[in-house]
């Protein structure tokens, strides 16, 4: 894939939260069918495994990757927005869409405010901000609330196939399971997979100098 490398970037505490987007599918976007939640609950501590129903469309072009991953999320919570309605909103380009402070605000507009930014500023995640990701996801995903990830570079999922984005890209992360330790990606640009797992400390790594939204 050829993504759009996005220089401009705003700034949080001093943080860079950079965008980008990665070239998706030369097709148009194509909607598959909402996967039923799965939830395998303890009466002692957060569910070992959770993963939430969502409208998975691709993104329709190279930019769009922002608009297509903050829809996946919205579906999650009944808004049926379309990734034009969502770009919009987000100020999406063909440059992409600028940070994941962006993502927060849209999600905040529609969904009443439950969503904040977290920045992962080192090149490579520190344990405890590997650890502060699994907070937050877990939260937000039992809250009923997928996470909007602005990553870049390359990670492997657990099948072992790998998903590379230089320029920089938008997923969508909507389920855990083994209590956090494996992620559950939806990603606008691969829809010949649509969803699958990564490690945490992977996720973690692949958000690293960019930020979430949660």
């Amino acid at each position: 894939m050829n993504p759009i490398v996005q220089k401009s970037g705003l700034s949080v505490a001093g943080l860079l939260v950079a965008g980008g987007c990665a070239l998706g599918p030369a097709v148009a976007a194509q909607a598959a069918p909402a996967a039923p939640a799965q939830t395998s609950t303890s009466q002692t501590q957060r569910s070992a495994e959770r993963i939430l129903g969502v409208d998975y469309q691709a993104q329709p072009n190279f930019y769009y990757c922002g608009p297509a991953a903050t829809r996946i999320a919205l579906s999650a919570q009944g808004k049926a927005l379309s990734q034009d309605e969502v770009a919009k909103l987000l100020g999406t380009t063909e440059a992409g869409t600028p940070s994941a402070l962006d993502t927060t605000r849209v999600l905040n507009e529609l969904t009443g405010g439950k969503y904040r930014t977290t920045e992962i500023s080192d090149s490579v995640a520190r344990p405890d901000q590997v650890e502060q990701l699994r907070r937050d996801v877990l939260a937000a995903v039992d809250a009923g609330r997928p996470v909007v990830a602005n990553i870049k570079g390359t990670t492997v999922d657990t099948d072992g196939n790998p998903h590379s984005y230089e320029g920089g890209h938008y997923l969508t992360l909507v389920g855990y399971r083994d209590g956090g330790d494996t992620i559950r990606v939806a990603d606008p640009a691969d829809p010949a997979l649509g969803e699958y797992w990564v490690s945490l400390p992977k996720v973690a790594n692949w958000i690293a100098e960019r930020g979430y939204s949660s």
